[in-house]
């Protein structure tokens, strides 16, 4: 379950994903150009410390990007390449924004779900009154019974796909959704009525 505040956030986090693709040589996003949402959902960390959230998105009418984030209340050692912005939370104060490939957390989380055929959490509001509608969902193909722990990754892309190579194996994830896709148990997610398409895949 993922915890939800009603919050003020500075700067918003369409605006710091609408700023940060452009630095990004497989977005295909200008600068000044704003994007929009057309899904998101949430993973639990099982630790309770980071937020783990994807986004997907579309400027005009390009193709749908898939941008995960983390949320950190400290700066994570090492990720300053992954850095997207960092964020005034007007309950959980100063908060470092990362492009979750490079953060342990987001490849564990993402890696569990793919190989036992896990999906995105339920939202709970923090208040206690009841849960938060989704806007997008996901679903892991494997079926193992459990996925060993990530706590340390590699980043590699090229081209449109990041691999994230872990101790225990390594997991593409597609940035730029609807072109080929690699073998191995994928990640689904889904948007919309009957929007869906392969996000990352646990590489065979």
């Amino acid at each position: 379950m993922a915890v939800i505040h009603e919050a003020t956030l500075t700067p918003g986090k369409l605006d710091a994903i609408s700023a940060w693709l452009p630095g990004q040589p497989w977005s295909g996003v200008g600068t000044r150009t704003a994007v929009e949402q057309v899904g998101r959902f949430r993973f639990d960390d099982p630790d309770g410390e980071v937020g783990v959230e994807t986004y997907l998105v579309r400027a005009g009418d390009g193709p749908v990007l898939h941008v995960p984030l983390t949320y950190r209340g400290a700066p994570l050692a090492g990720a300053d390449p992954f850095l997207v912005t960092e964020m005034e939370h007007s309950v959980l104060g100063h908060r470092w924004v990362y492009d979750a490939v490079g953060d342990p957390v987001y490849a564990d989380v993402l890696r569990r779900a793919i190989a036992t055929g896990g999906h995105e959490a339920d939202l709970q509001r923090a208040s206690g009154d009841g849960t938060v509608e989704k806007e997008g969902r996901a679903s892991g193909s494997g079926a193992d019974a459990e996925s060993p722990t990530v706590t340390e990754v590699t980043v590699h892309t090229e081209g449109t796909t990041t691999t994230i190579t872990t101790g225990h194996g390594a997991v593409a994830v597609l940035r730029v959704l609807g072109g080929p896709i690699p073998a191995g148990a994928t990640l689904t997610a889904g948007w919309g009525v009957d929007r869906s398409a392969v996000v990352a895949v646990l590489l065979a």
